[in-house]
């Protein structure tokens, strides 16, 4: 089973090599490609973890308490804490029925948001002062290279969430976000309005996802991409706001 995955090549070379079909794929990933033999895509819904949380409340003595706070999770985390436009009156039925069956919002809250470490926020700053403005301030790009990581003793999973600071911008209608890896460039869009289908500009760039959010993988370096990616972004703004 692959759940919140929408390209099979993203599940890795070692789950690709030891199972070589899928069985049952769930997402909402509007760019998922349907490479399992059953295959569960909505991508009206908020999250995967909503999904999962409908199919498992028809049978309720699936879930205790440690699998109500992880469905939970998986909703708070995937709706930006309930903020994006995906999140609907069933994304909060199903929740407060998880909170009925022990799910713990206070709990959640404190240890994804209230937790943070002092390299992270290290991250964030040089994060923060990197970001660049085009388009008469509607698209700001941030980037972070492998010596911000060296400089600040901060991992990659630090960087989680720092995409969302560059469209919380008053003006900006799409932010992105550029991380050198070992291995190349990685990158996420984030969109304050569906109409601006981010997935779209990922698929340029080996990339996918939703209308307001989507990640990608160009083959390149910093250098050469970073024009690349502005004049993308720049003509996608341009055709969609003419």
């Amino acid at each position: 089973m692959s759940v919140d995955c929408a390209d099979r090549s993203r599940l890795g070379p070692a789950a690709q090599t030891r199972f070589s079909s899928i069985l049952g794929v769930i997402d909402h990933h509007v760019s998922n490609r349907r490479y399992g033999t059953l295959n569960l895509i909505v991508p009206e819904s908020a999250a995967t973890c909503e999904l999962l949380a409908a199919l498992m409340l028809q049978e309720p003595t699936l879930i205790d308490a440690t699998t109500a706070q992880a469905l939970y999770v998986g909703i708070a985390t995937d709706t930006g804490q309930f903020r994006f436009s995906s999140t609907s009156h069933l994304t909060f039925e199903l929740c407060c029925q998880l909170v009925d069956m022990g799910a713990d919002p206070a709990k959640a809250a404190l240890h994804l948001y209230e937790q943070e470490k002092p390299a992270r926020m290290a991250l964030l700053q040089r994060f923060l002062q990197s970001f660049q403005f085009f388009a008469q301030g509607r698209i700001c790009i941030g980037t972070l290279k492998l010596q911000d990581f060296k400089a600040t003793g901060a991992s990659r999973e630090d960087v989680e969430g720092f995409v969302d600071y560059a469209r919380s911008i008053e003006g900006v209608d799409i932010g992105v976000l550029i991380e050198e890896t070992s291995g190349g460039l990685k990158g996420s869009f984030r969109a304050k309005d569906p109409r601006f289908a981010v997935h779209e500009l990922a698929a340029q760039f080996n990339g996918g996802g939703h209308a307001c959010a989507a990640g990608f993988n160009p083959h390149s370096t910093l250098e050469v991409f970073f024009p690349q990616l502005v004049a993308a972004v720049e003509n996608h703004v341009k055709t969609l706001t003419q």
